[in-house]
């Protein structure tokens, strides 16, 4: 009976070591899948365009090559991507701002207020939150054509504010997290509905705040379709639309565009890198907002 027992528990054991060990391969070869394309763009812009091609991909370039790739980029057309970099910065924190003042007041009335139609609106947000954004961009651009805002920053801001995904966000996070009897109780003591959202639950709901401006402004910054049509000329581009402009003066890519303003392949992955450092950013100093606001309504009061 021991020796059964004995046996059994050695089965068991292989098992788990086995699927364990399955585990850690699958994640290790996912990780090196991942990972390499990443360091392998690290290493390329420190090197020439020639080096790119001759050298080791993992292997670093020089100072100089990177210096030199870093000029190319921004006097591309007389300084282009850093029009490019403010016009991404305008478009992103302007809709961040209308998205803020809209869904999280949105988000408040839906889960803490009861009034007409409060119901439907909650369901509609849900269908809308599932509507693919690029089929959303023909009826918008109609819509401001008819008023005469296409090729104006308000053309891109405008549509990249309607952010239904932070109104659901700050919905589940009133509904969770947030005492009634708190509210309650403000409104008991003299608070009008205002005073209860301003001086009350606003406070409590920093990590969902910090949770959708996240996520609002990753997907403004990263928006390409929308501005690429609402945009006809490239002074206005977002340094997302811009890379197509580089992409285009790359002759590696397109051989017609050899000439004094082409860029070279290390230089088009410079650009690359340029065009997601403000996320990266962002993203590191918003950690401990990020994880607070990700487990906020995983527990009811």
């Amino acid at each position: 009976m021991t020796s059964l027992t004995s046996e059994r528990r050695n089965q068991a054991g292989l098992r788990g070591w086995g699927g364990r060990s399955l585990a850690g391969i699958v994640l290790i070869v996912f990780v090196l899948f991942f990972l390499i394309p990443i360091v392998w763009l690290l290493f390329a812009v420190t090197k020439s365009s020639h080096g790119l091609i001759v050298s080791n991909p993992f292997s670093p370039g020089s100072w100089a090559d990177f210096a030199a790739n870093w000029n190319q980029l921004f006097g591309f057309q007389g300084g282009a991507v850093t029009g490019w970099i403010g016009n991404s910065a305008l478009y992103s924190v302007g809709a961040l701002v209308i998205t803020l003042f809209v869904s999280i007041p949105a988000g408040y009335a839906l889960a803490l207020t009861e009034f007409k139609l409060r119901n439907p609106l909650l369901i509609l947000t849900l269908v809308v939150m599932l509507i693919p954004g690029t089929a959303l961009v023909l009826p918008i651009f109609l819509e401001l054509n008819t008023v005469g805002l296409i090729g104006t920053p308000l053309s891109v801001i405008l549509p990249m504010s309607f952010f239904p995904f932070g109104v659901y966000l700050t919905y589940i996070y009133f509904s969770t997290s947030i005492p009634r009897d708190l509210l309650a109780a403000a409104r008991i003591d003299g608070c009008t509905e205002l005073q209860v959202f301003t001086r009350i639950a606003l406070p409590l709901a920093v990590p969902v705040v910090a949770l959708v401006a996240f996520f609002s402004f990753v997907q403004n910054w990263n928006n390409f379709f929308l501005p690429f049509i609402m945009l006809p000329s490239s002074d206005g581009y977002p340094i997302q639309v811009g890379l197509t402009s580089l992409l285009a003066a790359t002759p590696a890519f397109n051989p017609s565009s050899a000439g004094s303003d082409s860029i070279q392949l290390p230089t088009l992955a410079l650009g690359t890198i340029v065009s997601i450092l403000p996320v990266l950013i962002v993203f590191l100093f918003s950690q401990r907002f990020l994880v607070s606001g990700m487990t906020a309504g995983g527990t009811k009061e």
